[in-house]
């Protein structure tokens, strides 16, 4: 087909993307038609030109290679942060506050080198020991076994517990290769070797790993130690109601349930 006022010839089969476009807009003579007019759908298609004549490529290549775009990728691995997210922290450190940008580094890489794992329990420490294990007003004996740091930051938060921690940094995994020689074990059980816990908490998730981990937890305590062993109870949240509570909830509510009065 010869496009009207141009030179150039496409076959019908290199058009896609319909236009929508009146039937009198094309200017061929209905007699020079070889079929008849039903025969036609009333919508042409884009000719599937090559990305190169209209630069996209070219000009994708540079955005998507720019040190703006690098950093914008950087900041999308953060936890939380899309797209979008990264786009306005980018452009804020580079363009709307560029002062922050010095101190924002510079606060980076002196917590890369003072910020270490509490030699204890495994939290974040700026010493030997962190924060909690080196106040003497927490009891030492009350051990709470948590996954990962930001569990201590909730339950701290929460202000219901005056014990100490112990961070396992994740739990047993066999489908994704996580293993008992990956976790922080050899320090909780060399704590109870030592007689320093009385009682471990287990506050680890509520699902088949976190039980699992629980189960190996108790199965390989050091024996000759009378350490008593709870799990957090599992049940209905605050201001929740039994409604529109799933099925693993309300069964651990029901496990959890205690004397009343």
């Amino acid at each position: 087909m010869r496009l009207p006022g141009s030179n150039l010839c496409f076959p019908l089969s290199a058009f896609r993307f319909p236009l929508c476009l009146p039937f009198s807009a094309f200017r061929f003579p209905l007699f020079a038609l070889p079929a008849p007019l039903s025969a036609f759908r009333f919508s042409l298609c884009l000719p599937r030109f090559p990305l190169s004549a209209f630069r996209f490529s070219i000009l994708y290549a540079s955005v998507s290679s720019s040190p703006l775009e690098k950093l914008q990728q950087q900041l999308k691995k953060l936890p939380g942060l899309g797209y979008r997210s990264a786009e306005r922290i980018a452009l804020h450190l580079l363009v709307e506050q560029p002062a922050q940008r010095g101190e924002l580094v510079a606060a980076l890489e002196e917590a890369g080198r003072s910020v270490h794992r509490c030699t204890r329990c495994g939290n974040l420490a700026g010493g030997e020991l962190c924060a909690i294990c080196s106040d003497p007003r927490r009891d030492q004996r009350l051990v709470c076994v948590v996954e990962h740091v930001p569990d201590v930051v909730a339950l701290e938060r929460s202000g219901a517990w005056r014990g100490v921690y112990h961070v396992l940094h994740g739990r047993l995994s066999p489908q994704h290769g996580v293993g008992p020689n990956d976790l922080n074990l050899a320090p909780l059980f060399g704590r109870i070797e030592r007689g320093e816990v009385d009682e471990l908490i287990l506050s680890l998730a509520n699902d088949v790993e976190g039980e699992a981990t629980c189960h190996y937890v108790t199965e390989h305590l050091p024996s000759g130690h009378a350490v008593k062993v709870s799990r957090i109870g599992f049940g209905l949240p605050s201001g929740g109601g039994v409604l529109y509570a799933d099925a693993v909830t309300l069964r651990s509510a029901l496990d959890g349930r205690r004397n009343y009065g």
